[in-house]
């Protein structure tokens, strides 16, 4: 199975620690497995556990070894590890593929790969080597992706505090002071973007990943805009969350890539970004359209570019903005579209239509 791992899921009794936890009384945590704990979370790979255990001795004992928040969504109870592993990746809305298993017993990793096929299942003997493996390795490790975990912590503090709330979700939205901040993308940026290209599969708009050679070619090609987007609200930032690549020419902007982070779904950035490139596309006088191709897993994405007034229709635009990939749709932005309203704050530049600017 190809792919990076999202999410490593931990057993704990002779797995993660040495010994039964209620049997033993006191299990000891092997320095080369905090090791590997400490690692993989730097390279932005998230870990949970999944433990057939008396959750507040368990927890106790992980908070007490000082691991404890490493962990997010944690499983420990009674119930079925499969139920356990299917509930951590549907919350955190990983596909199956991209969920890794750790288990000494060879009965709780059938019982996994018998219900989830596609979770990657480990005996507990290869802990210390998964560093080493390729699918826990990615390519660059970016700033952004080791503070991923504390991203979605605080994700789980958000979401924690809209259940709490009593009123509609756009009026919570408008509690969090949400500030989306647009920038032109510099070198120091290209990494994040192409890991964005690459690991975003529900809101990207073709499905293209972009190596950080082209990208870097981009930034610096007065005829394409490399925009990186960022968000922050009152729980934190976001980091990085959202690319747009667009190709300028005279009379028309090609949007060639929008890819956003799942992260930021329910806050509608997708939409927030179209609305303000549409806005900046009228004020520079120019036809806006945008490349979209079908995936399995990027229906929202469609919905967005449909809300923010995208059809297809004809246009004499081919010639100029160059063929159709195989499977991707040229929508074009329909004159009629009406202003959206937003639940926050766009920090961005003004985009002119000087194809000739240098950066």
């Amino acid at each position: 199975m190809s792919g990076l791992v999202k999410c490593l899921v931990w057993d704990l009794d002779q797995t993660l620690w040495r010994g039964v936890l209620l049997e033993d009384g006191e299990v000891e945590l092997p320095e080369e497995i905090r090791a590997v704990i400490v690692e993989l979370d730097a390279r932005g790979i998230l870990q949970s556990v999944a433990s057939r255990n008396d959750h507040d001795k368990a927890w106790a004992r992980l908070a007490e070894l000082g691991i404890a928040d490493f962990f997010v969504l944690p499983r420990i109870g009674w119930g079925r590890k499969s139920d356990a592993v299917r509930e951590i990746a549907d919350a955190l809305g990983f596909a199956y593929r991209t969920i890794a298993f750790i288990d000494d017993q060879p009965a709780e990793r059938a019982e996994v790969t018998h219900h989830l096929p596609d979770v990657r299942s480990y005996p507990a003997e290869r802990a210390t080597g998964l560093p080493a493996l390729p699918e826990f390795t990615p390519p660059v490790v970016t700033a952004d992706a080791a503070a991923r975990r504390r991203r979605y912590q605080a994700g789980f503090r958000r979401e924690a505090a809209r259940i709490a709330f009593t009123g509609p979700d756009e009026e919570f939205l408008r509690t969090l002071d949400i500030v989306l901040r647009l920038s032109r993308a510099t070198h120091a940026d290209i990494a994040r973007l192409e890991e964005l290209t690459l690991r975003t599969s529900q809101m990207n708009a073709t499905g293209v990943h972009y190596s950080e050679e082209a990208l870097r070619e981009l930034v610096t090609d007065p005829g394409h805009e490399v925009l990186v987007a960022t968000m922050t609200d009152r729980f934190g930032a976001h980091g990085p969350v959202g690319v747009l690549l667009v190709g300028k020419h005279p009379s028309v902007w090609h949007l060639k890539l929008l890819a956003t982070s799942c992260r930021v779904v329910p806050f509608g950035a997708g939409a927030v970004l179209l609305s303000w490139l549409t806005d900046q596309a009228a004020l520079a006088g120019v036809h806006l359209l945008a490349d979209f191709r079908k995936t399995d897993r990027n229906r929202m994405m469609e919905v967005a570019y449909r809300f923010a007034g995208f059809a297809e229709q004809p246009c004499d635009c081919r010639t100029t903005v160059g063929h159709d990939a195989g499977g991707t749709q040229r929508l074009h932005l329909t004159p009629t579209r009406q202003p959206q309203p937003t639940t926050m704050r766009v920090d961005a530049p003004t985009l002119s239509n000087d194809a000739g600017r240098t950066k």
